[in-house]
């Protein structure tokens, strides 16, 4: 019962982050665009210090073999890879989205319904293991939601949502990690090998977002002082990941 509670309360938390975008009303778009680099900097670390400190030594340790293991992690990067390969496109029509209710908008909700079912079933997942693999796991989604539902509002917005409609979409979409939960621990127990295959996949998907999906927004930034506080927000974030070794 302990990983039903845990993992019902994380994706509360996890879907709560979806009203975010309130303060993009509330700070202005000019506050943001300085805060969400060291955002997302710290969300990358988040990511890597999950899948590395954490997913993996456990997958590995408990592995009756390291090298499908191994082929697991490729798996789930290839698989985040396709997933973003198809789903790609509405980004390249953002630009367009100038009238209103653009399909943009309606595009952006399934994909990140998608991510935010995908987010359940890693935590379910990582609790269905342990308590501290629970909460690593939560930490890092809550790291990289944030930044992401900031931009995900601002699409709904540009897209012709209003900001409280925007606000309620987002909401409605962030409520499918539920699902991911539940079918994660209804199903979980039931599949043999299933913490072997799972850790490696979520570890995998974790490197190829932060990896291919975080990293590249840093690099728009070229001041020295920028990139030094990114640098910084990285540790910090690759540092929380560790302090919650602690706990294990």
């Amino acid at each position: 019962m302990n990983a039903w509670s845990y993992s019902l309360l994380s994706v509360a938390v996890v879907s709560l982050i979806s009203l975010v975008g309130v303060l993009t009303i509330a700070l202005g778009v000019r506050r943001l665009d300085r805060v969400i680099p060291l955002l997302i900097s710290l969300a990358v670390g988040g990511l890597f210090g999950d899948a590395l400190v954490h997913l993996l030594p456990k997958a590995f340790r408990d592995s009756s073999s390291p090298g499908l293991t191994s082929l697991y992690v490729l798996l789930g990067i290839l698989t985040f890879f396709m997933l973003e390969r198809f789903l790609h496109w509405h980004h390249e029509h953002h630009q367009q989205a100038l009238n209103p209710i653009h399909p943009v908008g309606y595009i952006n909700l399934v994909t990140e319904s998608a991510h935010n079912l995908v987010d359940g079933l890693a935590i379910g997942a990582s609790y269905f293991v342990s308590v501290p693999i629970g909460l690593a796991t939560t930490w890092a989604v809550v790291l990289h939601e944030i930044p992401q539902e900031l931009g995900d509002f601002g699409i709904l917005v540009h897209a012709g949502f209003s900001p409280r409609r925007a606000l309620f979409l987002n909401l409605l979409s962030a409520l499918l990690a539920f699902v991911g939960v539940v079918v994660s621990l209804l199903f979980g127990p039931a599949i043999s090998g299933y913490e072997e295959i799972i850790l490696p996949l979520t570890a995998g998907g974790f490197i190829y977002m932060a990896g291919a999906d975080l990293i590249p927004e840093l690099h728009h930034e070229h001041e020295l002082l920028s990139s030094a506080a990114q640098v910084a927000f990285i540790l910090a974030g690759v540092g929380l990941m560790y302090l919650l070794l602690l706990v294990e």
